[in-house]
This record gives structure tokens, C-alpha cells and sequence, in this order.
């Protein structure tokens, strides 16, 4: 046995068919979808428009009488605001924002509660409908809760565009009272409109008055405390330069460098006197106050005269006169007075260059003393003068604050009464003449519009939550995997037609009804398969299912009759070892089959069973049932049983277990040439058969597609797969079976078949 097999891999996220080895592509089909969904609960859609078009000509010819009364207002920023201290303030520059906000507060509950209690509607019969002579209250929630939101259901307030006017409507069954309701609500807007600014100012100017009184006891709080403080540091008023300490450091500053000048000239005069020339002394003495340079220059003058006159007398006098000559022993006396007081005189000039630079130094030192007492002392006053700054600081940012909480409270006290909107009226409601009614077509077209879109909604609704598959492409779509036929639902013989039947004709239709639709759809599915691999034909065929009753026995075995009627062998086994039902389809024993012949009790030609109906069909049962079926379809007996068989026959039909019950059809699996997957009609859900598709993936099993059983054909979802219902065959046995001729490629292989 050599099988050709086709792979299958397994689909992850969406199924990509161009890699599923089928060469199955499903198309984009939405609209077609979307369409095929709203025919399918084609009945819930006929059922929303009957009753939308019931319930609106109900509305249409029950609606009520109502009287609109409107009128008309404008708000705008009136006069009142020309005499405001602050224009920048008010809606005037965002005008739609200011109109919206006027619209919201018309409907507001508080507005209409006080319209409802001041009109009294609570009680108004004509209002709410209440005997006439009620007492009841707007303080019961319940009661407030209904009369104002019925008011709030009958007022309609809209904007005129591009203005600043506002249409305010009521609808009511009496005119008289949809005109009063309008202009009270225009007149409790106003009343609001005059009443809100003043209330809201009220309340800012208590605040205001609240924060002006603690702000005040703070500012006279620290200007006590600056008072203290300056008192301590000696201040003058509350400038902190006229400190009298600073005073007295800045002139103790000046007289020390005055000081320092004077002692510095002192040293000067008293050094360069100590280190002068005796001969040049006179020049600078001359220079220098509170000397006298002309006695010392007239004593050196006599001196220098005196020297001279002796010059002459001792020395160029003709007559040479001696030392001891009296005019010259007086001229040596005068030399050496002279002399003698000018060592005197520059002597006295030397201490009192020094005694005037002792006094400078004295008076510099004296003046750093008083200069460093003044400085320790001023260091002392630091901190006060930093707590000083402080205090000085926050008592401006309080006074200031003060000042300006003061001047808001007195603009906010003129400007109570002018922050209110105007609200004139343009026209004043009148009760209306005649009642306003919708057209009667109208109501019952929109009503139902909405109820058809309503039963659309709920039929995608539906269809999004429904599990069940119902259409072949629905199938193809979940399985990705292609349609081999579509199996219609099989019709029943009656009693008297079925009385000489034999078992297996009661049980196979194809025996009995070769000309049915049901019987075309084997010859479909048998075309189907013969065409399914490349290179030859299929020979070993699998049946299986997801769950247990999808008819896998009735498609094997209707199949495996239509096969043999060619000029082939085929055999029908029965490897569903647990639940065996072929043999009873053909009125056979079950004693002896697949499981004697795996154990090799009894030889295959000893469980090979026979039908006179289909002379070229054999048919091996099951068996007794095994204690271990997997493991025996597994076995190595069952691959050389499966390989007698090719040599046998040419066609094998394999009915097997549900894949998703037991692995027996996933091990046989591996041993065929395709699989074939069973599904009956809107019986199983998209999550089994994803599972099972998942199973038979994932095991590489060659599955070659997949039939639909049990199919009813006059379904709209069926109508493209049967609509030649006008071409039939000849009348058998009294009823008309409807079916399509067979297709070439099944001509051919029925050909290939007798070959």
C-alpha cells in the first residue's frame, strides 16, 4: 500500500486556505454575508416593521390634542452695565458661550420648581390630570420629582440663530394654560436674572468683610511690634536710617579719617625735621604753620655777618690784629651767641614737630576707641535690625492687601445692582388658536424606520451569538477546507412500499431510489473523490465526524454501494469497534469481523460478508467489541490487514469513530488516502468543528473535505446548490425525485471505475 497523501497544517489565528494544501480560497463576501443574515431572520425583520407601523398609526390617530404657546426673549448686556467700575467683567465677549448658559438655566429643575409651585401645577387638573379639589405638595420628592420633570418633557427653549433671542415654548392640552406657563417661566427667569448677581455679590462682600477684619488686626499687630523695636533701637520714626547709633558710626568715621590725615602730616613734618640738613632746615621751616623760619634765617644772617667781620679783622685786614685784640675777642663772643641760639631755636623747632605729631597720634587713637565701641555695638543691634526688616516687610504686604481687599469690597458693593443681565420680552405668549398635531404618515414611517433598525440590530445580534452553522459556506469558512457534496435529507418509502423490501434496501436508498436527488449526491461525492488526490484515485476512504449521530455510517455506506455498481471491487469495513452498526444496515451477522481477523480467530475470507443487491461489495463488520480498540487499530496486524486490502479491492470504505469521542479515526488516519469529515446539517456548533479541525490538523491526517448530511434543499441558504428543481427524472415508484444530471468529471472517473 503506497497512499498519496495531501497535507493539512494547522491554522493559526485566521485559516490562510492558500496553505492549507487544498486549494481552497473562500472569497470576501460581507455585503453578501450581511445580506444572507437579514434573509436568514428575514421573519424578524417582517415582524419589527408589523409592529412599528401598529404601534405608529396607534401614535398616529391617538395622539393628543396639544397647544403650543411660544414666546420670545432677548438677554443681552443692557444699560445698567455703562456704570460698572470694571467692563472687563460679564459675557459680552463670548456671546454663544453666555446664550447656551441662559438656555441651561430656563431648564433647570430650580427655576421650574419654583414655576410649578408658584402656578400651583401639582393641583391643576389640567396639568397633571388630578381630580380637580387635590392637596398635594411639591415638599414630597415624589411629587416634585413628576410635575417638574413633566414640565421639563412639554417646555421647549431653543436659540435664534445669530441673535441674542430665545424662543421659549409649552405644549399642554389647554391653550390657556401653555401661555401662563411660558410667561411665568419668562418672568421667574427675570425675577433669577435681577436676584442671582445681587445674592452672589452679598455673599463675596461677607467674605470680603470676614478677611478685611483679620487682615486688619494683623496689620496693627506688626506695626506695634515695629513701634517696640524702633523704640529699643533708638529709630526715628519708621525709616530705619535715622538710627542714631548709624548717625554717630558715620561721624566717628569721618573724624577718624581726619584723624589719620592729621597724625600722618604730624609724623611726616616731625621725621623729616628730625632727619634734616641743619643748613637746609630753614627752607622747609619756612613752609611749616606755627614755626618761626624768619628768626632762625635772621640768627644765621648775624652769624654768618659776624664770621665775616672776623674774617676781615684777623685775616684780611692789612693790620692783622690778633685774637686777643678786644674787637675780636667780640666778634668770637657774638660768633658764639649766635651760635649757641641757633642750636636753641632749632632744637625747639625739633620737639614741637614732635609734640604736634604725639597730640595727631593721640587723637587718632582716641578715635579708634570710640570707632570700635560704636562698631561692637552696632553688631549687637544686628538682630534687631533683621527682625526690624521683617516686620517692615510683611506689615506692607498685609497693608497692602488690606488696601486692596478694602477698594474690591467697595466696588463689589456699588456694583451689586449692575451686574444683572437685561431680559426684554419680544413677544408675550398668547393662547394658541388651534392645536399642533404631526402628520399621521410621519409617525408611522419614523416609528417604523426605528423598529426595522431595531430588528436589524437584533438579527446581527442574534447571528453574532449563534453558534450553529447553517449554510455550507459558513462551514467552508470555520473548516477551511472545501464541500466534497451536499447530502439532501433522504425520503422515507412508506409501510406498504417497504414490506418486500429486504434490510438492506429499507436502509441503503441509493439500492432503492437510483434516480432521487439523495442518490445523485453519492454520485457527486463519489465524483468528488475520485478527483480529490493527484495521480489516481483515492483507495482507502475514511468516515468520520466530530460527534457521535452525524450519519458517518449512512455516508459510508450509501457511498460504498454507489461505488460498487461500477466494474470495481470495494469493501465496506466497520472500524467503529465500539458502537458497530454497519451489519445491522445490511441485515448481517456481527459475529465474526475486524477484530476476529486482527486476534486471528477467524481468516478474513471467514468474516467477509456478502448483499445480493451490490454483487461487486463486500463488507467486513466489526466484530465482537475488543477490550483495547486503539490499541488494535493500531497494532501491526491492522497495517498488514490494511495492505491486503489494496491488493484486494480496488476501493476501501473505512467507517470510524468520532474524532473528538476516541482516536481511533486519527490512528487509521495515517494509513489512507482521504479523509472524509461528516457533518449533519445545523447540528453541530463552530467551536466543535474547530476543534475537530484542530485534531485532524494537527495528526497531518490527508483530509480531502467535507460533506454536509441531511440537508434540507428547499432552504434559501440551499437554493444555488439545488435550484434546477425544474429538471427531473421519471416518476419512481409513485414520487418525483428531482436531481441534477451527473457532472463530466464524474462520467469519466465512473468510466475510469469499469476500466
Amino acid at each position: 500500500m503506497d497512499p498519496q497523501k495531501t497535507s493539512y497544517p494547522l491554522p493559526v489565528g485566521e485559516p490562510d486556505p492558500q496553505q492549507s494544501g487544498l486549494g481552497f480560497e473562500i472569497a470576501d463576501t460581507s455585503l453578501t454575508e450581511a445580506l444572507a443574515t437579514l434573509r436568514k431572520r428575514r421573519w424578524l425583520l417582517i415582524v419589527a416593521v408589523v409592529l412599528g407601523a401598529s404601534d405608529g398609526a396607534y401614535k398616529a390617530y391617538t395622539q393628543p390634542k396639544l397647544y403650543e404657546a411660544t414666546g420670545t426673549i432677548q438677554v443681552h448686556n443692557g444699560a445698567s452695565n455703562e456704570y460698572k467700575l470694571d467692563t472687563g467683567s460679564g459675557y459680552g465677549d463670548d456671546l454663544e458661550t453666555k446664550i447656551n448658559t441662559e438656555v441651561a438655566i430656563l431648564k433647570s429643575d430650580s427655576l421650574l420648581a419654583t414655576v410649578a409651585r408658584e402656578m400651583n401645577l401639582a393641583n391643576n387638573s389640567d396639568f397633571s390630570g388630578v381630580p380637580p379639589g387635590s392637596h398635594r405638595s411639591l415638599d414630597d420628592p415624589n411629587v416634585r420629582a413628576s410635575v417638574v420633570g413633566e414640565l421639563q418633557g412639554g417646555l421647549q427653549v431653543s436659540l435664534v440663530p445669530q441673535t441674542e433671542m430665545i424662543d421659549i415654548g409649552y405644549s399642554s392640552l389647554s391653550p390657556k394654560l401653555s401661555a401662563d406657563i411660558v410667561n411665568k417661566v419668562v418672568d421667574d427667569y427675570r425675577q433669577w436674572s435681577y436676584q442671582t448677581p445681587v445674592e452672589s455679590t452679598r455673599r463675596v462682600s461677607q467674605w470680603l468683610s470676614g478677611q478685611l477684619e483679620e487682615l486688619k488686626a494683623e496689620v496693627e499687630q506688626t506695626q506695634k511690634q515695629i513701634m517696640d523695636l524702633q523704640r529699643k533701637m533708638g529709630t526715628l520714626g519708621y525709616d530705619s536710617s535715622h538710627n542714631q547709633l548709624q548717625s554717630s558710626l558715620e561721624g566717628l568715621v569721618g573724624a577718624e579719617g581726619a584723624a589719620k590725615i592729621a597724625r600722618i602730616n604730624a609724623e611726616s613734618r616731625y621725621r623729616m625735621v628730625a632727619g634734616m640738613d641743619l643748613n637746609t632746615i630753614e627752607g622747609s621751616i619756612e613752609t611749616t604753620p606755627g614755626t618761626a623760619p624768619g628768626e632762625l634765617n635772621s640768627l644765621r644772617g648775624q652769624l654768618a655777618s659776624a664770621k665775616a667781620s672776623y674774617q676781615q679783622l684777623t685775616v684780611q685786614s692789612p693790620l692783622g690784629l690778633g685774637p686777643n685784640h678786644p674787637q675780636v675777642k667780640a666778634l668770637q663772643a657774638q660768633i658764639g651767641e649766635l651760635t649757641k641760639e641757633i642750636d636753641t631755636e632749632q632744637n625747639r623747632m625739633e620737639l614741637q614737630a614732635k609734640e604736634t605729631y604725639l597730640a595727631a597720634k593721640a587723637s587718632e587713637d582716641k578715635t579708634e576707641q570710640e570707632l570700635d565701641a560704636k562698631k561692637a555695638e552696632a553688631y549687637q543691634q544686628g538682630d534687631d535690625l533683621v527682625q526690624l526688616t521683617i516686620l517692615q516687610r510683611e506689615y506692607e504686604q498685609n497693608r497692602t492687601l488690606y488696601d486692596g481687599l478694602e477698594s474690591r469690597l467697595r466696588t463689589a458693593e456699588v456694583q451689586a445692582g449692575l451686574e444683572a443681565l437685561e431680559v426684554d420680552v419680544v413677544d408675550q405668549a398668547l393662547p394658541p388658536v388651534s392645536p399642533t398635531m404631526r402628520p399621521p404618515s410621519s409617525i408611522i414611517v419614523s416609528t417604523t424606520v426605528m423598529f426595522l433598525l431595531g430588528g436589524i440590530v437584533i438579527a446581527f445580534i442574534m447571528d453574532g451569538l449563534d453558534t450553529g452553522l447553517h449554510n455550507i459556506h459558513e462551514i467552508e469558512s470555520v473548516m477551511n477546507m472545501p464541500s466534497l457534496a451536499i447530502i439532501p435529507q433522504a425520503k422515507r418509502a412508506s409501510v406498504e412500499q417497504m414490506a418486500p423490501m429486504s434490510t438492506a434496501q429499507r436502509n441503503i436508498n441509493v439500492l432503492t431510489q437510483p434516480k432521487s436527488q439523495f442518490t445523485e449526491a453519492f454520485r457527486t461525492l463519489r465524483t468528488s473523490l475520485l478527483l480529490s488526490t493527484a495521480g489516481q484515485p483515492p483507495k482507502f476512504i475514511l468516515f468520520t465526524s466530530a460527534m457521535p449521530s452525524e450519519g458517518k455510517t449512512t455516508m459510508a455506506s450509501n457511498l460504498a454501494c454507489i461505488m460498487a455498481q461500477g466494474n470495481v471491487r470495494v469493501l465496506l469495513v466497520d472500524a467503529d469497534l465500539r458502537r458497530s452498526n454497519i451489519h445491522h444496515r445490511f441485515g448481517l451477522t456481527g459475529k465474526l469481523g475486524l477484530t476476529t481477523v486482527l486476534t486471528g480467530t477467524s481468516t478474513l475470507e471467514e468474516a467477509l460478508q456478502h448483499v445480493p443487491e451490490a454483487p461487486n461489495l463486500d463488507i467486513l463488520p466489526s466484530g465482537p467489541v475488543p477490550p483495547f480498540p486503539t490499541e488494535m487499530l493500531s497494532s501491526e496486524a491492522m497495517v498488514a490487514l490494511m495492505e491486503r486490502f489494496g491488493k484486494m479491492y480496488t476501493h476501501v470504505v473505512i467507517d470510524s469513530p468520532p474524532v473528538l469521542s476516541v482516536t481511533d479515526a486519527v490512528v487509521i488516519g495515517h494509513m489512507v488516502d482521504a479523509v472524509v469529515l461528516v457533518v449533519r446539517h445545523g447540528k453541530e456548533s463552530k467551536n466543535v468543528m474547530r476543534r475537530a479541525r484542530d485534531v485532524l490538523a494537527r495528526t497531518g491526517a490527508p483530509v480531502a473535505g467535507l460533506v454536509l448530511n441531511a440537508v434540507d434543499v428547499n432552504s434559501p441558504d440551499y437554493y444555488g446548490y439545488y435550484g434546477y428543481l425544474g429538471y427531473s427524472y421519471g416518476n419512481v415508484d409513485g414520487d418525483s425525485w428531482e436531481t441534477q444530471p451527473p457532472a463530466a468529471g464524474e462520467a469519466d472517473a465512473e468510466g475510469k471505475d469499469k476500466r
